[in-house]
């Protein structure tokens, strides 16, 4: 299986396309049984990054595991330091999962161009190519997807396999081993999803969020949705990924947008 990694510059990237960029933040991702953890959500990088203070646009925000779906909607909370405190009382692996409900964009075409090209939205410029329209403005309506990783307690072997499941999200980026036990290798091989199936041609970013200017890899999902990343030892990470594809019969739009994240971090790690 042959997987194409791309190295990404900052001259390469533009502020308005990363400013694109979404995740789950708790204060930390390990955590005592019962313990408070606050959480935002955020959105863009370096200079750029922000609170999304859009709570009332989330449709789901729950807590995944053992094969149980609890609803975490109640803990959000509005203004203060975090968009919720949550609790969890059992040990193990933990998936928070949130997703949002659509908003719109209306970009001008060269901005538009520029977002397309720098995340692989290969649909989208097809379909623009091909409707000779790239000189337009891009109408997009687009939702947000993300997950974070919360270990509870000591890691144990019996819950590492929480990682590694698919929670449901239209567009999921899910990790085929557990970031908190990996080998020596440090490498994590994750796959991407897309409306139940496995979506190649992705791209994939892995981003320090304690140093977010820009991402630290890029990698384009190979035929079977299957990308990889080397993930250091310490610190708190991000993967992200957007699709997005043509849609008819939506006035004023032209494309379906989804916006997806992973975040996990170790030990001593603290959010910024």
């Amino acid at each position: 299986m042959k997987l194409r990694l791309l190295i990404v510059s900052l001259g390469l990237v533009a502020a308005p396309v990363l400013a694109h960029d979404f995740w789950l933040q708790p204060l930390r991702f390990q955590v005592a049984p019962d313990a408070p953890l606050g959480a935002t959500f955020l959105v863009g990088h370096g200079t750029f990054r922000d609170r999304w203070n859009n709570n009332g646009r989330i449709v789901m925000l729950s807590d995944f595991f053992a094969g149980r779906r609890v609803d975490r909607r109640g803990d959000l909370r509005g203004g203060g330091q975090v968009d919720f405190v949550t609790r969890f009382a059992d040990p193990g692996l933990h998936v928070l999962g949130m997703q949002s409900n659509y908003a719109f964009s209306d970009l001008p075409a060269i901005r538009f161009n520029d977002y397309a090209k720098v995340e692989g939205l290969a649909l989208v410029i097809a379909a623009r190519e091909r409707s000779r329209t790239t000189g337009t403005p891009g109408r997009e309506r687009y939702s947000r997807r993300a997950k974070a990783l919360i270990q509870v307690g000591a890691q144990t072997a019996a819950n590492q396999h929480f990682a590694t499941r698919p929670i449901g999200l239209k567009l999921e980026i899910v990790p085929e081993r557990n970031p908190y036990a990996l080998d020596a290798s440090r490498m994590l091989p994750v796959h991407v999803i897309y409306n139940g199936r496995r979506l190649a041609n992705a791209t994939v970013k892995l981003t320090n969020l304690a140093d977010d200017a820009k991402p630290v890899a890029i990698a384009i999902t190979d035929r079977a949705g299957r990308a990889r990343f080397r993930i250091p030892v310490s610190g708190n990470w991000l993967l992200n990924s957007v699709w997005s594809e043509p849609v008819a019969g939506v006035p004023q739009v032209d494309f379906d947008t989804t916006f997806s994240s992973l975040t996990f971090g170790f030990p001593g790690a603290l959010a910024r």
